[in-house]
């Protein structure tokens, strides 16, 4: 019983006096319960909407007004024909779009039935299938009111869900595994073997090489840039051969998209491990910093359009977010760098940065 006591005193001293390992374990707890919180939503907000209407009336005036209304809904554009369209799906400005028919109005002041058509992007199939319903209760809403007043109206929608016509969500999660997968092998992997240098004291005989740190990081990071791209290729493989997830896209953009994610998380791993000092604080800073984000705050799981500003906000320096995005448009959209060079640009940035970061830090921490 001694020994017990004695062990678990030994413990318990050595967290305390370890007060990097202490705080993590003390914020790690805080952090998930708020991220949790604010981030399981399956609501969605501020939906973007495009509406379509070759040949405006009043009738159609007050039903875009009803939307106005709604508060869930901002108009993003007014269109004429939907030539326009399909560029603003693809972009990501437009979630939904409403297509009235001409003479809308006069069709229902004539008792026949007036005809729309409602588009929703599925890359999120619970979110399109939200938006959908929302769009639809509107309407009806609408028409129960004009039902009321003048008798017997009829508005027919008809749906058709963009890019995820089947609304599988195979499809959403897969090409977001591809964030997780990578972030789990380059920054969580990364930071434990570099951290295993230092407390097993192999690092010491690398200090006192001819080698400068940034070959010791190169050294130590190469492996993992194979293996991550490795991984890349085989969830691409598995999602064709298996999941029959579709690549509309360019395949070879996406392996180079991903190259650079792998860089990104790469970084981020050897950062964390020239600021700590045992597998276990990196494991936990490498949980806390990179793996929680990438499931919660990347669009990975929850969609990012329903969190809290500051939570939107929060997202904008995840770069698994932006990976998600590319990987997504890629797959199921089919979009090129027209499309994705701002989210390409970004992540290049961040591999940028956060190179420079982790090779100074790593060196100053040699030094």
């Amino acid at each position: 019983m001694k020994a017990l006591l004695g062990l678990l005193r030994k413990e318990a001293l050595h967290i305390i006096r370890d007060r990097r390992t202490l705080t993590v374990l003390l914020l790690l707890p805080v952090v998930q319960v708020i991220i949790f919180g604010y981030a399981i939503r399956t609501d969605v907000d501020n939906v973007r909407l495009a509406i379509v209407d070759p040949a405006p009336d009043f009738m159609t005036l007050r039903l875009r007004n009803r939307f106005t209304a709604a508060g869930r809904f901002r108009t993003v554009a007014v269109l004429r024909n939907e030539r326009e369209l399909d560029s603003l799906f693809q972009k990501g400005t437009a979630q939904g779009a409403i297509l009235f028919e001409p003479r809308f109005a006069e069709r229902l002041g004539r008792g026949t039935t007036a005809h729309l058509m409602i588009i929703t992007d599925a890359t999120e199939p619970n979110t399109g299938t939200i938006i959908q319903n929302d769009i639809a209760s509107v309407i009806q809403q609408f028409e129960r009111e004009l039902g009321a007043r003048s008798g017997a109206l009829q508005i027919v929608p008809r749906v058709r869900l963009r890019f995820n016509p089947t609304a599988e969500s195979k499809n959403l999660f897969v090409p977001g595994l591809m964030a997780f997968v990578l972030t789990m092998i380059s920054s969580l992997m990364t930071a434990i073997t570099i951290t295993r240098e230092k407390e097993t004291g192999t690092m010491e005989t690398l200090l006192v090489s001819p080698l400068r740190p940034w070959q010791i990081i190169v050294g130590k990071v190469a492996p993992y840039v194979i293996i991550g791209f490795v991984g890349v290729v085989g969830v691409l493989i598995e999602a064709g051969l298996i999941f029959k997830v579709p690549i509309q896209g360019s395949l070879l953009l996406l392996l180079g998209e991903g190259l650079i994610y792998i860089l990104v998380s790469l970084s981020i791993g050897v950062l964390i491990s020239s600021r700590t000092s045992s597998q276990r604080v990196a494991m936990m800073a490498a949980l806390l910093g990179t793996m929680l984000p990438t499931m919660m705050l990347s669009g990975f799981i929850f969609p990012v359009d329903s969190m809290p500003v500051v939570l939107r906000w929060v997202s904008n320096i995840v770069p698994a977010k932006w990976f998600v995005i590319i990987a997504r448009g890629i797959m199921l959209k089919g979009i090129g760098l027209t499309y994705l060079w701002q989210e390409t640009l970004i992540l290049l940035g961040m591999s940028l940065v956060l190179l420079v970061l982790s090779t100074r830090s790593f060196s100053e921490r040699l030094e």
